[in-house]
């Protein structure tokens, strides 16, 4: 029986990519999900296409902190715990910090830092009750190295690396656990965020090249793995590249 099996989990950001091939992925394994994203047509399809699985949805936006917190307690209410939060929304709106892109650097610190945050703030008093949980926020390679063109996006994905790492510190007595997945290029619709056109092409079409970028369903297994692991073994950071990624 999967180690998995049983497991209640919340998924912020399911409607594509990552967070869709997590949710089919965690679906296989048995895990009872509640997932959450702003398009309903995705999550419903989504849902529907899974008719075994043990499975709720909700639309919710993460920059409204009521609207995460009620998917939280849809998972609760539902369940009675919360075993697992996935923070997987984000978006990369990348250009050079020159072009002064002043709303979209607004729209990142948003979504990938409070995003984040919303999540955690709403769920960890039901873990520290329960005296168990782990919190999995999706990270980047861009938080762990700088590179032209990124600064910003680089930026909040330092910073959701460092709150991750203050969460584990502070919570640790409370057995509460906190992974970072931080995949490097990745074949999902990200790529649309990128509003500076040059910045946009490239990134697509680099995704798309046989054998450079990861498939969704490769993170998906990272994220599975974090979870089966035994609540004394806490796996901090999952850092995964395309072999032939250079950085």
């Amino acid at each position: 029986m999967s180690t998995i099996q049983g497991k209640v989990v919340i998924i912020m950001g399911a409607s594509s990519g990552i967070g869709e091939a997590t949710t089919k992925k965690l679906a296989e394994e048995g895990a009872n999900l509640v997932i959450a994203a702003r398009r309903e047509d995705r999550l419903k399809a989504l849902v529907d296409s899974l008719p075994n699985a043990e499975i709720s949805y909700a639309v919710a936006d993460v920059l409204k902190r009521e609207e995460v917190q009620a998917v939280v307690d849809l998972a609760f209410e539902k369940y009675g715990r919360v075993d697992v939060l996935y923070n997987n929304a984000g978006i990369m709106p990348t250009a050079p910090l020159a072009e002064t892109r002043f709303d979209e650097w607004r729209q990142m610190l948003d979504i990938n830092i409070m995003g984040v945050l919303n999540g955690i703030a709403a769920v960890l008093p039901i873990m520290k009750h329960q005296q168990s949980g782990h919190i999995i926020s999706t990270d980047s390679v861009a938080g762990h190295v700088v590179y032209p063109g990124s600064a910003v996006y680089c930026g909040t994905k330092f910073a959701v690396r460092a709150i991750m790492e203050g969460l584990r510190q502070e919570e640790r007595e409370n057995n509460i656990r906190s992974t970072i997945i931080s995949p490097g290029l990745v074949d999902t619709e990200l790529y649309t965020t990128v509003n500076e056109p040059e910045n946009r092409e490239r990134l697509k079409n680099n995704a798309k090249i046989e054998g450079v970028g990861l498939k969704s369903s490769d993170v998906a297994d990272a994220v599975a793995y974090a979870i089966s692991t035994p609540e004394t073994v806490a796996i901090s950071e999952i850092l995964i590249r395309p072999t032939k990624q250079v950085v």
